[in-house]
């Protein structure tokens, strides 16, 4: 099937169909200007200092190193919290928050994003899924509770030419230990995932409650296969967009090779022409 085909399969199904699941990994965010950690080099590109000290990102994206690098796991995680918050999502997202406007029930997000850029751009917290949990919520490193706390009070200072937490470490408010982003990190047995299992309660209540659905994938890559496999579950309309990984089996779905944003421009054109 030719691109323009595919690009004219997807758009039948969306503009078919009574639901819309969104589906989104690291991919999504680039258009914003979000760094990509794929591979060493992306993530050492990104943290520069973090090359200096030999520290990978799944050294970093790791609970230990909040015990043995308190202050350089925060500089890792506080800077990228300071980033989230000043990013404004790229134009796609209002694509698919207009998308699923038009549809009897409306979208849900599935992602793996801890980002908060679906629920900044417009989407409702209750319509979005985070299955490795998310930036700003904290909860206490040794899980001394279930309880998980908005990260709205904490404003990160880091030196990023060390990748280090200047002002003072965030603490649980329970017992005072140190407190930690509430993500699913590697090597992870204190993530406390109530608020995770909660939203993806009601993401199966409401795929019960969809008759016609068309899946939408963007930037999800084969690394962490999360997203790609929750995709293929919900088949056989899933329209799977990437620029490199965008293969998937005929009868699950179609696969279109590019950028989520461009991609998103490009089936809206063709919705609407």
């Amino acid at each position: 099937m030719s691109d323009e085909a595919l690009i004219q399969q997807a758009a039948a199904w969306i503009a078919d169909a009574d639901g819309l699941l969104i589906t989104a990994g690291a991919g999504m965010g680039v258009d914003s200007g979000l760094p990509d950690f794929r591979g060493p080099e992306g993530f050492w590109r990104a943290y520069p200092a973090l090359r200096h000290h030999g520290f990978s990102f799944e050294e970093m994206a790791n609970p230990d190193g909040f015990v043995r690098h308190p202050r350089l796991a925060w500089g890792f995680y506080g800077h990228r919290l300071a980033l989230y918050r000043a990013t404004q999502p790229h134009e796609g997202f209002d694509v698919l928050r207009r998308w699923g406007a038009s549809m009897g029930h409306g979208a849900f997000v599935f992602t793996s994003n801890v980002d908060g850029q679906f629920q900044r751009a417009g989407f409702a917290a209750e319509r979005v899924a985070q299955c490795h949990g998310a930036i700003h919520a904290m909860q206490c490193i040794d899980a001394c509770t279930n309880d998980i706390w908005p990260a709205d009070a904490f404003e990160p200072v880091v030196d990023e030419s060390r990748c280090e937490l200047v002002n003072a470490l965030p603490l649980c408010p329970h017992c005072g230990r140190l407190a930690r982003p509430n993500i699913l990190m590697f090597g992870d047995w204190n993530w406390i995932d109530t608020q995770s299992a909660q939203e993806e309660r009601r993401l199966a209540a409401w795929l019960e409650s969809v008759e016609r659905l068309v899946v939408v994938e963007l930037g999800a890559g084969r690394a962490l296969p999360t997203v790609r496999r929750f995709s293929e579950r919900h088949g056989p309309r899933v329209v799977r967009i990437n620029p490199r990984e965008h293969g998937i089996a005929p009868g699950v779905g179609v696969g279109i090779a590019g950028g989520a944003k461009d991609t998103l421009l490009r089936l809206d054109r063709a919705l609407n022409g």
